[in-house]
């Protein structure tokens, strides 16, 4: 009993909190690095759908009959459309334009739009610090876009590639914060599971329409197993231990855990794709990760 008691005290739940946020920050990381790989064949809505199929799949066996009220339906499908079919298809044909490295980096500025959001939304106001995180994040994503502009080698960064991928984020920002309302009064497994569904329905519709069923013969061992592994570990178990985690400990600080992709992901775009990043990207690189680190390990929210 002692020992029961004591994995529920409140520090055991928040280092299972901030735990569970560290490993989906692992999932996410790896996330542009197969997506490149699928995009060698696939465009970006068929690469976008397997992926998200293939994440129903990992769901399935977690599937449970919902109890959300009617609000809570309308939210969740709000969340469902914008983290699911908008984002992704505004991420990924942004990176479709830059470099997994490029794209990584971008990530890189989430902790802070999560902390500016948190400040808006959830009365979580920033101190000096966190305005002092937000202006050297925004002149480091400054440094990466300019620096992308001025390369014009074939399958190199660009500045569109780059933007799109910080406007995916700021999408990403509302379904964040109203997956989080909605697990206060609902599971974070139910959450996910009812989020990635309809999401995924939204999607397919959205798919057919715009560049028609997706292809099934002549695509590679390689390319399925990008797309088994963007679906099942960074979009299903990622999406899970996200939100398990942001139930249980603050969202702005939680965010300290998303400096994982960025730095994950610019590493396997550098040693694995021969991506090439220049004096620019390296410096704003680590403006936008030490803003996130100074963000959410030494700022503090305050009410208003």
């Amino acid at each position: 009993m002692p020992c029961e008691l004591k994995m529920r005290s409140p520090f055991a739940i928040s280092l299972a909190g901030y735990g569970s946020c560290a490993l989906a920050g692992t999932c996410w990381g790896t996330g542009f690095y197969f997506g490149k790989i699928a995009l060698t064949e696939l465009n970006v809505g068929h690469m976008v759908l397997y992926r998200f199929l293939f994440a129903c799949l990992g769901l399935l066996p977690m599937v449970r009959l919902p109890r959300f009220s009617r609000k809570d339906w309308l939210l969740l499908l709000i969340a469902a459309f914008l983290g699911i079919p908008v984002q992704f298809m505004v991420q990924f044909y942004g990176l479709s334009f830059t470099t997994v490295s490029h794209a990584a980096l971008m990530v890189g500025t989430m902790p802070v739009i999560l902390a500016v959001g948190a400040s808006i939304f959830t009365h979580e106001r920033l101190d000096r610090k966190g305005w002092l995180a937000l202006i050297g994040s925004t002149i480091g994503v400054t440094l990466i876009t300019l620096g992308g502009a001025r390369q014009s080698a074939a399958h190199g960064p660009s500045l569109a590639g780059d933007l799109l991928v910080v406007l995916s984020l700021i999408i990403a920002l509302a379904w964040i914060l109203i997956s989080r309302d909605l697990m206060h009064r609902n599971s974070p497994l139910a959450v996910t599971t009812w989020t990635i569904l309809p999401g995924t329905a939204m999607l397919a519709l959205w798919v057919f329409l715009m560049d028609g069923p997706p292809p099934v013969h002549g695509i590679t061992n390689q390319v399925w197993i990008a797309c088994a592994a963007g679906g099942l570990l960074c979009t299903s178990a990622a999406m899970f231990l996200w939100n398990w985690g942001i139930h249980h400990v603050p969202a702005s600080r939680a965010g300290v855990f998303l400096n994982i992709e960025p730095a994950l992901g610019s590493i396997l775009g550098v040693e694995l794709l021969g991506d090439k990043l220049g004096p620019d990207a390296w410096l704003g690189g680590a403006l936008i990760l030490a803003a996130a680190i100074v963000l959410t390990t030494t700022g503090k929210s305050q009410p208003k």
